[in-house]
């Protein structure tokens, strides 16, 4: 048989497999499957570096936090610090496995004109999977925390429901607690006076603001006069119905005001504007609301301004008694009030050398029922939610908590009132509040942590 030198045969064969079409697709993807493949598997080390780093910053975040409380007690020595930094971090990162080994180091900067600070580094080495391949077996990760503290000052407004109702189930006893404990954790950070403040505002449907001020020209008198006085004729008690039978209305001295305020005129009901004389809007409507009487056994305890004398916000607060009508926005606007300069609660004046924190905690047990204008929860919620924005429009931080031992529905406005929703607190035993003002007091007390 003739054959084809060897030659000839192979490159008729060759010819033949170079026409050929079938098989391209098989060899294209066999070609392309290698960079496909190396892309993938750098976005598998990528992403998984990218959760290790972020593992990293977690666990340094604490620590810088953690290191920055122990040096301002006085838990650690600057020369400790590098040592406990690396303890720390341990203890608290979590993707180890990917990172075995992270070197942590960490600075501590001391100065009387800007704060103190820490700084704490983290460097370490991911081994990747797959691009290695491509000629990198690594990939270095690292990342910084730093925590500064001593420039932050911190102004608090505990606003307090002392309404009838937290007679029930424990609520008052339990709040008195909760607060003295706040008062008790917020001080403790204080290294000097005024870093520190803390306001009392007991509240129901009015705030008693004291009847020793009834010389001060921020009261608004016309509605107290109209319904404190006498009349020429013994017949009349009102001043419409006397004046009106021609008689003379002669209001009480008032000294006689037993200290408490309704809600200031709309709009400035939801601000927090200084009152002034010539604005008569802007006062403060006297009322003499008769839970305001101090003679009774319970009464509405007058308001304590911005003050860091403990002990006398301890004994205020172990004085609180329930009675009255609910009014949330009334001890929320007065509240906002004790944070701010100038009449009627003169907070201290702001030094501009330190970065001040402002808050409000607002707890109240039950739904609104009572304000000067309404008698519905509909109606005084929709101004109470104005009120809420103005305030954290002005940065200032609300706690709200609703002690809810009765089965009411969870409230809206106090949900809405607050800063975020992690900082709302629905407590259903009497008992939770105490834990409840101490994680408000844990959240305040978090220093500022900075990248």
């Amino acid at each position: 048989m003739f054959r084809l030198p060897v030659a000839d045969r192979i490159g008729r064969q060759f010819a033949r497999f170079a026409g050929a079409d079938q098989g391209n697709i098989a060899v294209i993807f066999a070609i392309a499957l290698v960079p496909l493949l190396s892309f993938v598997g750098a976005a598998v080390d990528y992403s998984r570096a990218v959760q290790a780093r972020t593992s990293m910053q977690a666990a340094l975040d604490s620590t810088a936090l953690m290191l920055s409380k122990d040096l301002s007690s006085g838990t650690i020595t600057t020369s400790q610090i590098s040592t406990q930094a690396q303890a720390y971090f341990n203890a608290l990162f979590t993707a180890n496995n990917a990172v075995p080994t992270v070197s942590v180091a960490a600075t501590y900067t001391a100065s009387t004109s800007m704060g103190s600070t820490i700084q704490v580094t983290g460097s370490g080495t991911y081994t990747t999977s797959f691009m290695k391949i491509a000629g990198f077996p690594t990939l270095d990760i690292g990342t910084t925390s730093t925590s500064a503290w001593g420039m932050v000052r911190m102004r608090v407004a505990m606003v307090l429901d002392v309404t009838g109702s937290m007679a029930d189930d424990g609520k008052m006893p339990a709040m008195q607690t909760a607060a003295k404990n706040l008062v008790d954790q917020l001080s403790a950070l204080a290294k000097s006076d005024g870093d520190v403040y803390i306001s009392v505002v007991p509240f129901s449907k009015d705030v008693n603001a004291g009847s020793s001020n009834y010389a001060q020209s921020w009261i608004d008198w016309s509605d107290w006069d109209a319904a404190n006085g006498t009349c020429s004729n013994n017949n009349y008690s009102k001043q419409s119905s006397c004046v009106s039978a021609g008689r003379t209305w002669t209001p009480k001295n008032h000294n006689t005001w037993n200290g408490c305020i309704t809600d200031r005129n709309q709009d400035y009901d939801i601000k927090n504007t200084t009152p002034t004389s010539a604005n008569s809007s802007t006062l403060f409507p006297a009322e003499q609301y008769s839970y305001c009487n101090s003679g009774s056994s319970a009464y509405i305890q007058p308001i304590m301004p911005l003050s860091y004398d403990w002990a006398s916000l301890k004994t205020l607060i172990g004085s609180l008694a329930p009675t009255g009508n609910t009014n949330q926005g009334i001890g929320l606007a007065w509240g906002w009030m004790t944070l701010s300069t100038g009449a009627p609660m003169n907070a201290p004046a702001k030094d501009a050398n330190y970065t001040y924190k402002d808050a409000i905690v607002l707890l109240s047990d039950g739904l609104n029922t009572q304000n000067r204008w309404y008698s519905n929860a509909s109606q005084i919620d929709a101004r109470q939610k104005k009120l809420c924005d103005s305030a954290k429009a002005a940065n200032i931080t609300v706690y709200t908590v609703q002690v809810n031992t009765g089965g009411d529905p969870t409230s809206s406005v106090l949900q809405y009132c607050a800063s975020s929703t992690d900082k709302f607190y629905l407590v259903t035993s009497a008992s939770q509040t105490v834990s409840v003002f101490k994680d408000i007091g844990t959240s305040l007390s978090k220093l500022r942590v900075a990248r």
